[in-house]
């Protein structure tokens, strides 16, 4: 199985947590193969909004949720 990684973000109600304010207003970035692209998307992502504190983007490891036991 391919490690999938998932890049989204959006608006939080505490920049330092991740309770996002509105699920239907999430940015969905993209799917990548690898950490290495996932993080140049992020980083993409998050440089666009680096003035506004509300607003976090993050890489989720779909490959951890879908088989945990290969890490």
């Amino acid at each position: 199985m391919s490690k999938i990684h998932l890049v989204f973000g959006g608006r939080v109600k505490d920049p330092q947590g991740l309770d996002f304010e509105d699920l239907s207003q999430i940015d969905v970035v993209g799917f990548y193969e690898d950490y290495k692209s996932a993080e140049k998307a992020w980083r993409g992502a998050a440089q666009r909004t680096v003035d506004d504190a509300e607003m976090k983007y993050v890489v989720v490891h779909l490959h951890k949720l879908l088989e945990p036991e290969l890490g």
